[in-house]
């Protein structure tokens, strides 16, 4: 009895409906104008046009599946990057600008305005990359630093396990740089005095970790701006770029 349910789903018994359906079509255009030739040169025409047909709607279909299918993917992996800025993101990337010697000469490019457009965070895009990410290793409080890395060891490390990462290539590129300088600082067990070449070396993968976070977090205002204005408005107001951020309207 299983078996029987198990070949006559409701997929086989559509088939065989549609199928009986044009059977009797055609019978009924035989019956009606009398001319089997007709109808047989009709039916012929039909079935040599199927393939065509099917060509034209297997890509057509396919190409929509596939890109609804991308953007659904997409709009998960911002909720992850939303979360990964929530979490740990944000907090770093306002404690290692503040440690950027020439932050005051773009600050006022960072700040986000609800006016921005997406010409606008491309413009932003195409400035920095003419920018000089810099840290001063003199402003960096390793042990402060060490604390809070490697509290969100764990979480980290549950975000990377998310398959959608394959489809963002700069994000996983960001992470994959913040467990870099994880596994510096909680490789040294004594991290205060730290010697000037380790001091350096430090510096130097917090400056790369902090211009992966900087272009995430243009890429995500934007995302914000177009889908999320609530949630953009609430990233504008806790800007880690911003001096006069609050949280307050």
């Amino acid at each position: 009895m299983k078996r029987v349910k198990k070949i006559f789903n409701w997929q086989t018994v559509m088939a065989l409906a549609l199928t009986f359906l044009s059977a009797a079509i055609y019978f009924a255009h035989w019956k009606l104008f009398g001319n089997i030739g007709a109808t047989m040169n009709y039916l012929v025409a039909n079935i040599a046009f199927l393939p065509f047909e099917a060509l034209m709607v297997t890509l057509i279909l396919q190409r929509l599946l596939s890109f609804r299918e991308k953007r659904s993917r997409l709009e998960k992996l911002n909720m992850v990057i939303g979360t990964f800025f929530s979490e740990a993101g944000g907090w770093l990337l306002e404690y290692l600008s503040d440690a950027d010697p020439q932050l005051e000469s773009i600050r006022e490019k960072f700040l986000v305005k609800s006016s921005w457009k997406e010409k606008d965070f491309a413009k932003l895009s195409t400035e920095l990359r003419a920018y000089s990410f810099g840290i001063d290793k003199k402003k960096l409080d390793l042990l402060r630093l060490k604390g809070f890395v490697m509290s969100k060891r764990e979480f980290l490390l549950r975000l990377i396990e998310n398959p959608n990462l394959l489809e963002h290539e700069s994000f996983t590129e960001l992470l994959l740089a913040y467990f870099h300088l994880i596994e510096e600082l909680s490789s040294r067990t004594v991290i205060s005095p730290l010697a000037e070449r380790d001091l350096e070396h430090i510096a130097g993968d917090a400056k790369r970790v902090y211009g992966l976070l900087v272009r995430q977090w243009i890429d995500y205002m934007k995302h914000l701006s177009v889908n999320y204005p609530y949630l953009f408005s609430l990233a504008m107001r806790t800007n880690p770029f911003d001096e006069n951020a609050s949280v307050g309207l």
